[in-house]
């Protein structure tokens, strides 16, 4: 634990936050213990019943509106307005009609929800005070990705999916959390498994249930093995991993397990049209199945079968390690060392029936040694790089279709990248030419309010005029939290064509032009795009 009592506010803020947080009493009391003490409040986050952030936040989401344009179509008429983000409390009842499109609407309509969503993602991380809760509601998105740009009932679902599966489990127990998944309308759309009946199980949830949310793909052993019972440790209840044999008798556990969408049940009746999960006994599988080496007997009571099998995902080791490896990964390093896995795995498993079983195991990461110790081994997403450039440059940030937009080209589409896996968390995959360009654009856009998303507020920053070197200086402190780098001033200064001393005036437009710039150029410079 000594670790934590010399690591800098500004890496604990660019890992389990969104960007600086300079007024943060802990990290300013200078008090060795700071980091646990933040940690306490941060995973103990004061909400609501419903989960609610805090009044200011929920002032912005209530004040927030996003552009709905299209032209009048078969049954409607021409829409062209600022809307407020109406969709974010609504139940699934009142979101399914554009799953199921009865009446028809236009297809901006039916994008709506995903783009509520995403803009309600930006305010929550540039201004919430429960940052670790974002941060790993970031991570939580992407384990149980769900596709809402390709799907339009997944889009429907997703306000639902986002307030209370995601954001209401991020930090709770991850049994509860995987059946909050499991029965959630985005996920049974994403996955096909609303459509699974006994004789034609639909096998796509299962298999991603222990592929990507559980046991992971270390853990699948049918190149080695292709029965059950040749798995080591299978004939004992204890196989080390899961074979295709695993995923098809959990494809019929899962059988019946539904939505109310309006499908037959024979003869003249339907389900209602509501979007609502619901079990229908007549299409489950009800005969003996065997998972992970465990026999299930015949004709269980409802949802048995199903609930057995998240039981032994949940507490399955690959499942620890798997998690655990994901956690260290996002908030530590792209390949986190062994030892700290370990450590993350064994919490994990101790807090197993815990309620706070997740916030247990992120605050033995981040007060472990591995955690203070470990620099520069991580890069910013486009999320984190607009929130983080947004809370060190002073921009009260608003967010538009158009900034909305810019993030979907710069490859983080916001709930809505098509792959089960979710959105890349290594280095690489956001470092390449292309990738780098937009980055950069992304940061000169915000610097020069090109979105209409927010001027940076120059007078609180830059009071009186100064040499251009004190300015970029200035903005490193900023936006860094740390001592400027003399090389970063030089090149900064260099590729401007500004002299060490050329006075910048703030208040003037010659002035502000160039202390925009130059916050944007100082955020494009390696150490802010690290975590």
């Amino acid at each position: 634990m000594g670790g934590t009592m010399t690591i800098p506010p500004a890496v604990v803020f660019s890992r389990l936050a969104f960007g600086p947080r300079p007024a943060e009493p802990d990290a300013a009391s200078g008090r060795p213990d700071w980091l646990a003490r933040w940690l306490d409040r941060q995973l103990s986050p004061d909400l609501s019943p419903d989960g609610h952030d805090d009044p200011e936040v929920e002032r912005r989401l209530a004040a927030a509106k996003l552009r709905i344009r299209y032209p009048a179509g078969d049954g409607w008429e021409a829409v062209d307005e600022d809307r407020p983000l109406a969709c974010l409390g609504q139940p699934i009842e009142a979101l399914w009609p554009l799953a199921a499109n009865r009446p028809a609407v236009a297809g901006p309509e039916r994008q709506r929800p995903r783009l509520e969503v995403a803009a309600a993602t930006l305010i929550r991380a540039v201004h919430s005070r429960w940052q670790l809760r974002e941060v790993l509601v970031d991570f939580w998105h992407n384990h149980f990705n769900v596709n809402a740009a390709g799907e339009p009932a997944v889009a429907a679902a997703l306000p639902v999916y986002d307030r209370d599966v995601i954001r209401r489990h991020a930090l709770g127990n991850f049994r509860a959390f995987l059946e909050a998944v499991a029965t959630s309308s985005a996920m049974q759309v994403y996955l096909n498994n609303r459509s699974s009946r006994a004789g034609a199980a639909n096998e796509n949830y299962a298999r991603e249930l222990f592929e990507l949310h559980g046991l992971g793909r270390d853990a699948y052993l049918n190149a080695l093995y292709n029965r059950w019972r040749d798995v080591p440790g299978a004939l004992r209840g204890a196989p080390d991993g899961y074979i295709d044999q695993d995923v098809y008798e959990a494809a019929r556990a899962f059988t019946g397990w539904t939505l109310e969408d309006g499908a037959g049940l024979g003869g003249d009746a339907r389900l209602p049209v509501t979007g609502r999960f619901t079990y229908v006994e007549g299409w489950h599988d009800n005969y003996q199945k065997r998972v992970l080496g465990r026999e299930f007997d015949p004709f269980q009571s409802p949802m048995d079968d199903g609930r057995r099998v998240l039981d032994l995902v949940a507490d399955h080791p690959a499942t620890a390690r798997n998690l655990c490896t994901a956690l260290c990964r996002r908030l530590v390093a792209d390949d986190p060392p062994a030892g700290l896995v370990a450590l993350a795995a064994r919490v994990w498993t101790e807090s197993r029936s815990k309620p706070d079983q997740i916030a247990r195991v992120v605050r033995a990461i981040a007060l472990s040694p591995d955690f203070a110790r470990i620099r520069d081994a991580k890069v910013k997403r486009p999320l984190e790089l607009v929130a983080s450039f947004a809370c060190g440059a002073g921009i009260d940030l608003v967010p538009t279709n158009a900034l909305l937009g810019e993030l979907d080209g710069s490859g983080q589409r916001l709930f809505g990248w098509p792959a089960p896996v979710g959105h890349p968390d290594r280095m690489e995959s956001w470092l390449g030419a292309a990738a780098m360009r937009r980055r950069w654009a992304l940061l000169l856009g915000l610097a020069e309010n090109r979105w209409e998303t927010g001027a940076i507020d120059l007078a609180a920053r830059f009071p009186a005029p100064l040499p251009a070197a004190a300015a970029v200086d200035r903005w490193q402190g900023l936006l860094h939290g740390d001592e400027p780098e003399p090389a970063t001033t030089a090149a900064i200064l260099t590729g401007m064509g500004l002299a060490a001393d050329a006075m910048l005036t703030p208040g003037t437009k010659a002035g502000d032009d160039r202390l925009r710039r130059v916050a944007a150029f100082v955020a494009m410079a390696p150490r802010f795009n690290q975590r």
